[in-house]
């Protein structure tokens, strides 16, 4: 029996030689044939890997000197969207998906209940962020907190001192 990881590089290794000769447009529908959804998606990859390959061995010393030009711009900002990171964490209009701050460390200034006994909870920074679930969190001000992200975009609020933790969104 032939194992699934070698028959997937034997098809990826023929697929790449044959669309190595022949047009996009060709490889593109020879990639759009394919019944396998694993195996169509790994062929689409060798068309994109090629053409990158190919166009980066035309290219001239400019588009060099544009390149290197280009990925300092993206180390620059970079390194201003980590400052702006925790400033943005869990503003889910702005929040980018390749932020890298997963936990924010918080200090809270003011604590109020909702008609319905959901916390809102004001931090030092001028977060606001509201209580999603009905648990009892007793919460005062001065006390230093965190939030995480945590599955499918929700975010949980929690002490140190504690084990447990409850459900927050922001509000503002």
């Amino acid at each position: 029996m032939i194992k699934p990881t070698l028959l997937l590089l034997t098809t990826a290794a023929v697929s790449l030689s044959t669309l190595a000769n022949t047009s996009v447009e060709a490889q593109l529908t020879q990639c759009a044939a394919v019944q396998d959804k694993l195996d169509r998606l790994i062929c689409y990859d060798n068309l994109s890997a090629s053409l990158v390959t190919k166009s980066a061995a035309s290219s001239s010393p400019t588009s060099e000197v544009i390149a290197v030009a280009s990925s300092a711009a993206v180390i620059t900002s970079t390194v201003n969207t980590q400052a702006d990171a925790v400033e943005e964490f869990g503003n889910l209009k702005k929040d980018k998906d390749e932020q890298v701050v997963t936990t924010i460390n918080l200090t809270v200034s003011k604590v109020t209940k909702d008609p319905y006994g959901a916390l809102k909870i004001q931090f030092d920074n001028g977060q606001l962020w509201k209580q999603t679930d009905s648990r009892t969190f007793k919460l005062k001000p001065e006390q230093e907190v965190y939030i995480e992200k945590a599955a499918l975009g929700s975010f949980i609020l929690g002490t140190k001192d504690r084990n447990t933790t409850i459900r927050v969104k922001r509000l503002k």
